[in-house]
């Protein structure tokens, strides 16, 4: 079925008038309804059988980004995040960029790395080709250890074997398997692996096998997406779209040469990512590790994006990097309310959700980069902000968009001011 991911006037609409929109547009179920009206859809038994020492259950914001169109695919974007600004900015560029044809993705196999480290090696350059000679037989033991993956078109697909002739222990050698872990995000999978051929290799090499275990440096699992946007696209009350291009690709060249620009620009984007991370149950810190080693692949740290202009004069972003993610296992299968994004996204496989998440990422980048460009970042974070001061400042019903008003109007978002204003308004 079709959607679409327009959703106009939701942002206007109380939070209950949302849910019934969803309902009817994407066909929730009363279960589903039920998940997001009620608080506490993770049970507290169910919490317990995830982790360890649970006393309870902590809640953030659960929103959806609207507009966005992905391949040609209207797709309404679930996302978990206690920042303001996130969802509104994802969810503008993504009109914008609906404009413009939307966005376009492609991804690579979904190949994971199992490391296996090797120390004590007497002659590391010829225990690695004695490996690689042996590379068949090593596969086809890390193979025997996930009999289900390899009837779903999976498995242990190759060897490397890095040397590294010196460190402060001596030579040392680690083998790389790596794995085509289908619709998971592989961690465990891997790990087995890495454990079942330990021996053997410690047999072939006459060395000691240490570590054994995944690398979230998940270079070979990229996910990428595209966007092309006329200035016409771009152009504001105040700024003609030939400037915004401009200030985009200065913004962007800093943080190209300046890691300590790149830090905050590749957050960014994160900020996109993240919060679908977070929806779909799947492992966060894992995507940031593999994103921030892979932003300084080159010895450098830069940026995660890339922003040109072509012959057109139009605005082209791109960016690629590793996602791994998956569809089953984990809290992807525990967490209901994560089952319930992957429906209301409406994908089949993980890497359709990995494209989803760079697609997400790329328009967030977009966002700020043209905030900063042009009236500063300021000025919408901070009037969305300024409902988080008013709230903690007490403010309830008509008080809290009159409070918002009169501090973004001020340009003065600030907890003292609004206790101030709010205590005037009172009488107190």
């Amino acid at each position: 079925m079709s959607i679409d991911s327009r959703l106009p006037q939701f942002r206007s609409m109380a939070p209950v008038e949302r849910l019934g929109y969803l309902q009817d547009l994407i066909e929730l179920s009363a279960d589903d309804v039920a998940l997001l009206r009620e608080p506490g859809a993770l049970a507290l038994e169910t919490a317990d059988g995830m982790i360890e020492n649970v006393i309870g259950t902590f809640e953030l914001p659960y929103a959806v980004a609207s507009n966005f169109q992905i391949n040609g695919r209207d797709v309404i974007v679930p996302m978990v995040v206690e920042e303001p600004s996130v969802v509104a900015a994802a969810s503008f560029m993504a009109k914008l960029a609906r404009e413009a044809g939307g966005f376009q993705t492609s991804s690579s196999l979904p190949l994971m790395r199992a490391q296996v480290q090797i120390v004590d090696v007497e002659d590391p350059f010829n225990a690695r080709l004695s490996l690689l000679r042996r590379k068949d037989e090593i596969i086809e033991l890390a193979n025997r250890k996930d009999q289900l993956l390899n009837s779903l078109g999976g498995g242990c697909r190759d060897l490397e074997v890095h040397t590294f002739a010196q460190s402060p222990r001596g030579p040392m050698l680690v083998a790389h398997l790596i794995v085509d872990v289908r619709d998971a995000m592989g961690a465990n999978t891997v790990n087995t692996m890495a454990e079942a051929v330990a021996p053997l290799i410690e047999e072939i090499t006459g060395a000691k096998v240490r570590l054994r275990i995944l690398s979230n440096l998940a270079d070979l699992r990229l996910a990428r997406a595209q966007i092309r946007i006329a200035p016409q696209l771009l152009t504001t009350s105040e700024f003609k779209g030939e400037e915004v291009i401009e200030g985009i690709l200065d913004a962007y060249n800093f943080a190209v040469v300046d890691p300590y620009r790149a830090a905050t620009h590749n957050k960014g984007i994160m900020n996109g990512i993240d919060p679908l991370i977070v929806a779909t149950g799947n492992d966060w810190r894992a995507v940031e590790a593999g994103a921030h080693a892979y932003a300084c692949r080159n010895g450098h740290y830069g940026s995660l994006t890339t922003w040109e202009k072509d012959s057109k004069g139009n605005l082209v972003g791109t960016l690629e990097m590793p996602m791994p993610v998956g569809l089953v296992g984990g809290a992807t299968k525990t967490h209901p309310l994560a089952q319930l994004s992957l429906r209301i996204l409406k994908v089949e496989t993980a890497q359709q959700l990995a494209e989803i998440a760079v697609a997400v990422g790329l328009a967030q980048n977009l966002g700020a980069l043209r905030a900063l460009s042009t009236e500063g970042i300021q000025r919408g974070h901070m009037a969305l902000h300024a409902r988080n001061i008013a709230l903690t400042a007490g403010a309830r019903g008509e008080e809290l968009g009159w409070l918002v008003k009169q501090m973004v109007d001020a340009r003065d978002v600030r907890a003292d001011h609004a206790a101030a204003l709010l205590k005037q308004k009172r009488g107190l």
